[in-house]
């Protein structure tokens, strides 16, 4: 019959066996001497990556610091822009309201002034009509008596309403 090529247990064993150990003592020496070529490297340079990372760290905690002040810096900056706004717009305010009162006042001033004038224009036009009629009167008949009541009444109202007096 077919014979297959048949191995010994015994002898492959042997055989296996040597190889993987010289396998796994070759890769020992090789992680060695990796570890130690790392270790050396370490030494020589002053450089971690550990240390590195730390300093890194730092650094960016200082940066995030010093941008956190500004920040707070810039914002109350802002505040304080913001009240010396309010408190100008608050004066224009206030300034507004003066202006208000003001024109107010002088609206009150001007609206009596031509209260006054309005007087003032009737009482002359009643005085002209008077003076007319006592004309009309005075040519159909002198009458002396008249004309001393009418100029009597002229004085008493040009004495009523001169500046120094305050009748109106």
């Amino acid at each position: 019959m077919i014979d297959l090529a048949r191995d010994d247990p015994g002898q492959g064993a042997i055989r296996m066996g040597s190889q993987p150990i010289a396998l796994a003592a070759i890769t020992f020496v090789v992680i060695l001497a990796a570890i130690a070529g790392i270790a050396f490297w370490r030494a020589y340079t002053g450089a971690s990556p550990e240390l590195d990372r730390a300093l890194a760290a730092r650094q960016l905690q200082a940066r995030a610091a010093q941008a956190s002040e500004q920040l707070v810096e810039k914002t109350r900056g802002l505040e304080v822009t913001q009240q010396e706004s309010i408190d100008q717009l608050q004066m224009v305010q206030d300034q507004l309201r003066e202006v208000r009162k003001q024109l107010a006042a002088q609206q009150a001033d001007s609206k009596r002034l031509s209260d006054q004038i309005t007087a003032l224009t009737d009482a002359i036009s009643g005085l002209r009509e008077s003076f007319a009629s006592a004309r009309s009167s005075d040519d159909s008949s002198p009458a002396p008596a008249h004309h001393h009541g009418l100029r009597a009444r002229a004085h008493a109202f040009r004495a009523s309403h001169s500046p120094g007096k305050s009748g109106g």
